[in-house]
């Protein structure tokens, strides 16, 4: 089927069901950032396959909503003949929809790809204008995707303590005690990271995120009932590994599970912005008493312990040596006859092929940005969406990428030249850098949020009349997803405070439509400072080990302190990384790593 067909044969079913509107979001029943193949409605609808973003039908227009990371990959990817653009941060699809519809319209909703809290929001709008918002019982995108694919089988994996650091008994106790405090009966947990960290499992359920996709109600006493396929679990003793009290039933079994709590006039916990409408609904439908709070498992799991942190190390140690074989083997790779054999697709094969060489390696954190000149400025860019740029007629290559270790997740960015950059490039390449610099080197008193820091990285490109559409940082997981809460460092960031053991990225950028892209992108650990002051403060400890391109650099747009830490994280680089290396590799990294 075309576009145009799936958008006719749902507006069919829009008609059939008396609605005018029908949203499309990218999400599924989990309400993460990831999603598996048969939840891809947005591509399915649009051809529109990032990360983050919706769509909204009307009988007659429909319009896609992305972010800042994707305004560039919308234009390339989704006919302006079907579909108009927006910005969903600037132009919300709810005000669009209130300036298009007339009251007395009535729009669609699948209630299971929507949370509680958008659901009682968008409510409330839509009724303000006399817009009903109706949940269907079948999404609208499901009745004619009739090759849809179906969800997949994985082994799930118990993860040992030597990797987790803490037992899922101690972890459930801990979170169980500060339910009973809340005189509160039962947690629902939605969300498969809290779930695969709470016990300690992992998965195959997602590319490049490895979890079992699940539901949980963790109670008052610690118990867990897991609902999830059991053939995962086939052959592995749950109990044994998590402990008493952890009980597995199928995904259909929940329905039951949350009825039972209602007739049981069950206080029952759950986080309104992750929760589905869907299970709220039952929940409150059949006599249960909601609790809304942030999932508790969030803020422990995102502050690693110790053992999490060493392994954090430990990858990046192993990720750092395999990306340094990428560049040294890229920069021989440019001065050899044929360059342009090499195209984005290549390169990045070529550097999975280093990393896999790991024995430790698991699979990928994302799918890799690997992007030659104009594309880099699409920030989310995958080469797999059109013909992969060949090697050869661009100054600068952008390469972000990452992998999942049993001991921690990597997510680094590199920007290399590949020919001769302009002094504008080097220009904006050494403004990027020195933001990354200045963030990497703060100290902060407890209580910082990434909000307050955030203008640290944007102020030399600030200075000269430049910003970047994206976060400056994400949390990331311990061998969980490269993309966690609830830390980040944005403009419109979190102030949830930056405290010990929690992984930050560090990535500010620059990016010029049909021109180039530039990130430095290094992972961090914040770590308490030792300071001899009266306050507690934290400062960033970095985690991962490549070099800079310094031929990108113009030392000019640098202060002494900038050059300063430079050289001396290209000493660290140097003499962390050159025990792995030998031959020209070690060659490469002893000039890559020479001081200014």
């Amino acid at each position: 089927m075309t576009h145009a067909s799936r958008l006719s044969a749902v507006r069919n079913s829009m008609a059939q069901q008396g609605l005018n509107a029908f949203i499309v979001p990218h999400d599924d029943e989990h309400l993460g950032e990831y999603i598996p193949p048969y939840a891809e409605r947005l591509d399915w609808i649009s051809g529109f396959n990032g990360s983050a973003g919706a769509a909204v039908v009307l009988a007659d227009k429909a319009a896609v909503f992305v972010d800042g990371r994707y305004t560039v990959q919308v234009r390339h990817q989704c006919d302006p003949a079907l579909f108009e653009y927006h910005h969903l941060i600037a132009e919300p699809y709810l005000d669009w929809l209130l300036a298009e519809l007339a009251p007395g319209s009535r729009v669609g909703f699948d209630p299971r790809l929507h949370s509680h809290h958008w659901h009682k929001n968008a409510e409330t709008r839509l009724a303000a204008n006399s817009i009903t918002l109706v949940p269907v019982t079948e999404n609208l995108i499901d009745l004619h995707w009739h090759d849809r694919p179906v969800p997949g089988c994985h082994p799930a994996l118990l993860l040992d303590q030597e990797y987790s650091g803490q037992h899922s008994e101690a972890k459930r106790s801990r979170i169980a005690d500060t339910l009973a405090a809340g005189k509160i009966n039962a947690q629902l947990l939605t969300q498969a990271e809290p779930i695969n960290w709470l016990l300690n499992i992992r998965g195959r359920d997602i590319d490049c995120l490895p979890v079992v996709l699940s539901f949980a109600l963790l109670h008052q006493n610690g118990a867990v009932q897991l609902f999830a396929d059991p053939a995962k679990f086939e052959g592995l003793d749950l109990q044994l590994h998590c402990g008493q009290n952890v009980t597995l039933a199928p995904v259909g079994k929940l329905e039951a599970a949350l009825q039972t709590l209602g007739e049981q006039g069950a206080r029952v916990q759950l986080d309104p912005h992750t929760a589905n409408a869907w299970s709220t609904l039952m929940l409150s439908q059949s006599g249960a008493k909601l609790v809304f709070a942030e999932d508790p498992c969030m803020l422990p799991k995102a502050c690693k312990n110790p053992v999490e942190v060493n392994g954090s190390r430990a990858a990046h140690l192993r990720d750092g040596a395999a990306v340094c074989r990428f560049l040294a083997w890229l920069d021989r790779r440019v001065t050899e006859p044929n360059p342009e054999q090499e195209d984005e697709g290549t390169l990045a094969d070529r550097l999975a092929a280093f990393r896999q060489q790991n024995p430790e390696f698991v699979e990928p954190s994302f799918n890799t940005i690997s992007a030659l000149g104009p594309n880099a400025a699409m920030c989310h860019y995958h080469h797999d969406n059109g013909t992969p740029r060949a090697l050869g007629q661009d100054a600068i290559y952008l390469v972000d990428s990452g992998g999942q270790y049993l001991d921690g997740t990597t997510d680094i960015t590199r920007t290399i030249a590949v020919d001769q950059p302009d002094d504008e490039m080097r220009k904006l390449f050494t403004l990027v850098l020195r933001g990354h610099i200045d963030l990497a080197c703060a100290r902060f008193p407890s209580g910082t949020g990434g909000l307050q820091l955030d203008a640290l990285a944007r102020m030399p490109l600030w200075q000269q009349g430049y910003n970047f559409d994206h976060g400056t940082g994400h949390g990331v997981g311990h061998y969980l997803s490269v993309h966690e809460g609830p830390q980040r460092i944005s403009p419109k960031g979190s102030m949830v405070p930056l405290t010990t053991g929690m992984i930050v990225s560090n990535e500010p950028g620059y990016y010029r439509e049909d021109g180039f892209g530039i990130r430095c992108e290094n992972l961090q650990v914040v770590q308490p400072a030792d300071t001899d002051g009266e306050l507690p403060v934290f400062e960033f400890e970095t985690l991962t080990l490549v070099p800079f391109d310094t031929r990108l650099v113009d030392v000019d747009w640098l202060e002494p302190k900038h050059v300063q830490w430079l050289n001396h994280y290209h000493k660290t680089v140097w003499e962390r990384i050159s025990p792995q290396l030998s031959g020209d590799d070690l060659t490469w990294l002893e000039q890559a790593t020479r001081p200014l």
